[in-house]
């Protein structure tokens, strides 16, 4: 029998810079930290009440009613899935690709990791019918898969799960007793909300699903660090809360206070939050699909872009360019491009896809400029990719995609003259 390979097992190595969203802090978001400064008690772990029931009227206002014994909250997404993890046991299964920071966790302690492909029309959630036959191949290897890690609204991809789609992953999650862990930061980055469905597993699985959140992904700045966690609520969500509780507790994971009041105000959502956040993933839109138009365009494969700050692109087709100029897998792509952006591309390697295969995230936030006023110009703008410094960046993408294949490029180059015609 061909055993499955547990996937992970090596050491961590540092990732890759989380999408950067560009834009400066809200002055409203900036008075609350200050007012908040004098604050000398820490918050308990899980966080404390004001923080809890914002997060619990957050999610009532997305169709998931909760209250606060269910709730955690604590310096970050990658805090709270660390204490999850540790809480939960066993195996852990994960779609390919994968945010970067996912693999690593398992990694750490000392869990095995088994990637799953996606299906061909989204990424975030694995192919039902490859879980199903991963499980239980696991399973007759000797192996203890407990848990399904999974994105609605996907980094690395940009792309947001069909809503019969992510009913079948779950149904073969359920079928195979898994629980789910559904990492939902960008579910609030959509960037056309109206045409966009995004639904959270919870709302399928309602007690053996647990929901989390980093606030970087679309209330907080990156550097503020606050996440929120959903627990069901059963004696088994009472239980896995509990006992998340005590990983935070002796990790000291706990959210700073000045940054614990402004996470309550952001889960309000105010009026100056919520403008921001429409405005803001209106203009990733905007730039990400005419990133995605340049791609094409080049000969790259990319899956159109449909929430978050960044895409996901395959640069197969321009192999052989690209082995001319020194690149054969994910990580000499990353280098090579890397250096010619200015800006990090990470390669499909930080996000446990196959190193031969030529891929990498393009994040969309240093298209916007390079200064506080340039991106601050580009969220105002009735037609950001006629604003100079955007319309160059697009354009260097071009030049350096032409370069990858073979092409003159740059502002003179036949690609960014195909993309000035579109």
């Amino acid at each position: 029998m061909q055993r499955t390979a547990p996937e992970g097992r090596g050491p961590v190595r540092y990732g890759p810079p989380a999408p950067e969203p560009g834009l400066p802090v809200l002055p409203e978001l900036r008075a609350v930290l200050a007012g908040a400064a004098g604050r000398a008690e820490p918050e308990p772990p899980g966080g404390g009440p004001a923080v809890r029931e914002a997060a619990c009227r957050y999610w009532e206002r997305r169709g998931l009613p909760t209250t606060p014994e269910y709730v955690a909250a604590a310096p970050g997404a990658p805090a709270l899935l660390l204490a999850l993890l540790a809480a939960s046991g066993g195996d852990v299964l994960l779609p390919r690709p994968c945010p970067a920071w996912w693999t690593p966790q398992v990694r750490m302690l000392g869990r095995r990791a088994y990637h799953v492909p996606t299906p061909a029309e989204c990424g975030g959630v694995p192919d039902p019918w490859a879980l199903l036959e991963t499980v239980r191949r696991v399973r007759a290897e000797g192996g203890d898969p407990r848990l399904l890690l999974l994105s609605t609204v996907d980094d690395p991809t940009g792309t947001v799960v069909p809503p019969e789609l992510l009913l079948e992953a779950c149904e073969a999650a359920e079928s195979e007793g898994l629980l789910v862990v559904a990492d939902e930061t960008w579910r609030d980055t959509v960037h056309r909300p109206h045409e966009t469905l995004a639904l959270s597993p919870a709302e399928m699985l309602p007690g053996q699903v647990a929901v989390l959140a980093d606030l970087a992904g679309a209330l907080l700045p990156a550097g503020w660090p606050a996440g929120i966690a959903r627990f069901p609520g059963t004696p088994r969500g009472t239980w896995l809360r509990a006992r998340t509780l005590d990983v935070l507790t002796a990790t000291a994971a706990v959210p700073a206070g000045p940054v614990a009041a402004a996470a309550a105000y952001a889960l309000d959502e105010p009026e100056p939050v919520s403008a921001r956040g429409r405005a803001a993933a209106e203009l990733y839109g905007v730039v990400a699909t005419a990133a995605h138009e340049v791609l094409l365009a080049a000969g790259a494969l990319a899956r159109p872009p449909q929430a978050g700050r960044h895409l996901y692109a395959d640069l197969t087709p321009l192999r052989a360019g690209l082995a001319r100029r020194g690149v054969g897998d994910a990580m000499e792509l990353e280098d090579w491009l890397g250096s010619r952006l200015g800006a990090p591309a990470p390669g499909g390697q930080r996000f446990a896809d196959e190193l031969g295969a030529l891929r990498f995230r393009l994040s969309t936030g240093p298209l916007l400029g390079a200064t506080e006023e340039e991106r601050l110009a580009a969220l105002g703008a009735p037609d950001p990719l006629g604003l100079p410094h955007v319309r160059g960046a697009l354009e260097a993408l071009a030049a350096v995609l032409a370069d990858a294949r073979g092409r003159p490029g740059g502002p003179g180059g036949d690609l960014a003259a195909d993309f000035a015609g579109t």
